[in-house]
């Protein structure tokens, strides 16, 4: 069994291959830029740290990643896990800096937090997760606190596709989820115990 978390110059790669590496002994673990390695892997990763354009002109610059990932993930049917930005990118487009294309896996957009004082954007720090639709990657975790740091959040056209949301200043989306895909705002390889347990539940997650 192998897990790839994706290099594309833009994550907190460090940080998540350490607590992959916890979670998951005995696994094979790749962190690459190497559509190939991607293409083979059993579960994949895509961590995001700036701002979506970025993320996403990195992503592109990577020859065959996305075809890759289209192929392994959609076509394929492997567990996917994207986070903060690498979240938002499984969406339709990004509205941070001007408009930029996601990966088109969820139909909607990325738009920028609209809250009121003394409340202050970016959202930074730990909040409780609140899981609207049971998913396997959550189970244990309904009203867990994690650590998040955005600017923008993600707005499905479908709401189903809603798998948790937290507070802050009225519902924000914090995980999306269909099928063989989930997505968290925040990141569980920043947010100790809580967030190696999500880890522990997705390395061991069979869609």
């Amino acid at each position: 069994m192998s897990i790839a978390i994706i290099d594309y110059g833009s994550g907190n790669l460090r940080s998540a291959e350490k607590a992959f590496a916890r979670c998951a002994p005995g696994r094979a673990l790749h962190v690459t830029g190497d559509p190939d390695i991607v293409a083979r892997a059993d579960h994949i990763v895509l961590p995001g740290v700036g701002a979506f354009g970025d993320c996403a002109q990195g992503l592109a610059a990577i020859d065959g990643m996305h075809a890759a990932l289209n192929a392994r993930v959609r076509d394929d049917g492997r567990p996917f896990l994207g986070i903060c930005v690498g979240m938002q990118l499984m969406c339709a487009m990004g509205t941070e800096r001007g408009q930029h294309q996601g990966l088109g896996w969820f139909d909607g957009s990325v738009d920028a937090l609209d809250v009121t004082a003394p409340l202050k954007v970016p959202h930074m720090g730990w909040n409780s997760l609140h899981i609207r639709a049971p998913h396997p990657v959550l189970d244990g975790l309904d009203g867990a606190d994690f650590y998040f740091v955005h600017g923008y959040a993600a707005r499905p056209r479908n709401q189903a596709e809603i798998a948790a949301e937290t507070d802050y200043g009225g519902p924000v989306i914090a995980s999306l989820a269909r099928g063989n895909m989930i997505g968290t705002q925040f990141h569980p390889e920043k947010s100790q115990a809580t967030g190696l347990h999500l880890i522990e539940n997705f390395v061991n997650w069979k869609p």
